[in-house]
């Protein structure tokens, strides 16, 4: 994988909130935003990681929202940041089988939220991506993609799969395949870019 100088300066901001929240978390381990903002942060962070390391962090992610859920059981915030994650670790495995395990608990996790916050688009967006998840995950096997992006198992990570291709075609693919997956690492994201602004405050006033 390829950074950017601007991944480079995600990755560095996120990683300082995420260990802003593990500090928060050692005073205050029932404080559910807190928790929220963590996962939301290992979210983003794990765009950039190998498949393994992505798993890994996802999982970790997925432990940190259930921890919330069990304090707030209704934040419907979690519930679609589980659901997210549960979608983008999916087409993290291509093994069909495997991975519908994880589209179908990103479904249960995305219908809740909903239900929680009835006609919010965001939601209703990432339920329908996680329900269409299969099928773009079989399109994607029989291009050959899966394989590619992934990097034969441990090369690449989600951010793979916004890498450019030899052709024309393949990039198209990744760029589509970024599009599915890319946009929820993101939004997820936003939980954390939230609470890294509240936590920093309102910017200093203009220099005159």
């Amino acid at each position: 994988m390829e950074f950017t100088t601007a991944d480079v300066e995600k990755v560095f901001l996120f990683d300082h909130l995420r260990k802003g929240c593990e500090a928060q978390y050692a005073k205050d381990p029932l404080d559910s935003d807190n928790l929220l903002k963590w996962a939301g942060s290992l979210i983003e962070l794990a765009q950039f990681q190998t498949v393994p390391d992505a798993k890994v962090m996802l999982n970790d992610a997925i432990f940190k929202l259930e921890e919330v859920l069990t304090l707030s059981p209704g934040k419907h915030q979690a519930l679609w940041c589980l659901g997210n994650a549960y979608t983008t670790q999916a087409f993290l495995f291509p093994d069909a089988d495997v991975a519908k395990g994880h589209f179908d608990k990103a479904v249960d996790y995305l219908q809740r939220a909903e239900n929680e916050d009835p006609g919010n688009e965001i939601y209703r967006k990432a339920l329908d991506v996680a329900i269409r998840g299969p099928e773009i995950l079989m399109e994607l096997n029989q291009n050959g993609m899966m394989q590619q992006a992934l990097g034969g198992g441990g090369g690449g990570g989600p951010r793979a799969f916004a890498s450019g291709g030899e052709n024309i075609k393949t990039k198209k693919n990744n760029d589509f395949t970024y599009n599915v997956c890319g946009w929820i690492i993101l939004a997820c994201g936003i939980v954390a870019w939230v609470g890294m602004a509240k936590a920093l405050g309102p910017p200093p006033p203009p220099a005159r």
